[in-house]
Parts: C-alpha cells; structure tokens; sequence
C-alpha cells in the first residue's frame, strides 16, 4: 500500500471508472484528469465528475480543448456514429492520437505534482479496435515518458499503468462489482439519445451491454434501443 498521488484519467466511462478506483484500492491519493475536446458526448463530463467525487478525488481538472478544430472523428466532427456493430477495422469513432494527447498532458501533471503513477481504463480485449488502446502503445509511452521528463532523465521513472488491459467487458463488470462500485454513475455512449439515455446501438453501448450481460450481472443503464 502506498499513500503516493497517482494521476487518473476519467472519462466518464465504465473502464476509466473501474480503473481509477482500482488506483485507489492500491493506495493512492487520486488527482482526476478529464478532457472538455469538444466532443459529441459531452454528457460524460458529468459522469466524469460523479466519479472523481465518489472515489474521492482530491482534485479534479477539468482540460479544455477543442479537437474538433482537427475533426477527423465521428466523434469530433459532422460523421455519423457507426450503429450497425463492431466491426474489425479501425472505426471512425476513433479520435486522432488521442490518448496520445491526454497521457502527454497527464504526464505534464504528474510531474510537476510528483506522481509517478498514471492510471487510464484502455483495453485491449473487448473494445472497439483502437490502436492506441494496444498494450504496445502503453509500453512505448511509458519508454517515452522516461526520455521526455527532467525526472525520468534523473531515474525516476513514470509508470503507466493499464490495470484493465487485458481484461475482457465481462471481466471489467465483474470488477466493478468486487470493487462495490455503482456503475450506472458512468456513461459510454458516443451518441446520446433523446432524454439523455444510451443510443444502445454504437459500438460502445454495444461493448457495455454485452459485458453485463456475459457478466451475468444486472445492467443500470438506460438504452433507447437494444441491439
């Protein structure tokens, strides 16, 4: 156990949820980052705030960025949002670089606060095929963060941590559930429907349902429709 401050990146997501609170039941003191990109789904803001106050986070920052200024996404820009299934190809969900772009400034806070622990929810099992969610990329991010830093160029490595990598959605329900979390606090869909509940169709409601369902475990969340 350990009372050290470790930096966790909450999304607002199931993942991101269950990942911080892990950060948690190791010990640390939790500082929250979360990102306002300008992103469709800008109701998992709130849910990102719900989090960090459950798990009692001493400080939650609250980035703004505007990535739609680059698009390039369904997510960032005028694209629609896949409903038709996972698919094996890189979807248009995915976001330019960006856990490159959150674990940097991340990486930013941890040094300057004196953490050396980043916490984010990827997967690399369940999930919807991004490549920065491959435990490559973790790796070489953390090679990188060792090279880049004052710190880690002084022998004080950074260590990112992906508790979740190798996880499937069932197994992360599970979690969730060990960990005594409530999971409805969290928010997954890209395309929120009327009403503010889940789409139910794009690939990431569709990753949530089937993770409680495989989970055999009773799923809070709202969807206007069922795949």
């Amino acid at each position: 156990m350990t009372d050290s401050v470790a930096i966790v990146l909450v999304s607002g997501g199931l993942d991101s949820m269950i990942s911080a609170a892990l950060a948690r039941e190791a010990g640390h003191r939790l500082f929250a980052l979360s990102f306002d990109y300008n992103q469709r789904h800008q109701v998992e803001l709130a849910a990102a705030r719900r989090i960090a106050a459950t798990l009692g986070a001493e400080r939650h920052v609250v980035m703004p960025m505007d990535l739609r200024a680059f698009g390039g996404s369904a997510l960032t820009a005028d694209i629609d949002v896949p409903k038709d299934g996972v698919g094996d190809d890189i979807p248009v969900t995915y976001v330019p670089a960006r856990n490159t772009i959150f674990l940097s400034l991340a990486l930013g806070w941890a040094e300057a606060s004196g953490a050396r622990d980043i916490y984010i929810g990827v997967n690399a099992l369940d999930y919807s095929g991004y490549p920065d969610c491959r435990p490559e990329f973790i790796e070489g991010f953390e090679r990188l963060a060792e090279l880049a830093t004052k710190a880690g160029v002084e022998g004080e490595p950074f260590h990112i941590r992906a508790p979740l990598q190798h996880m499937t959605k069932a197994d992360i329900v599970r979690e969730g559930t060990r960990l005594g979390l409530d999971m409805g606090l969290s928010w997954s869909c890209y395309d929120p429907a009327p009403g503010g509940v889940h789409c139910g169709l794009c690939d990431s409601c569709r990753l949530r349902s089937k993770g409680f369902e495989e989970a055999g475990i009773a799923d809070p969340t709202k969807y206007a429709t069922r795949a």
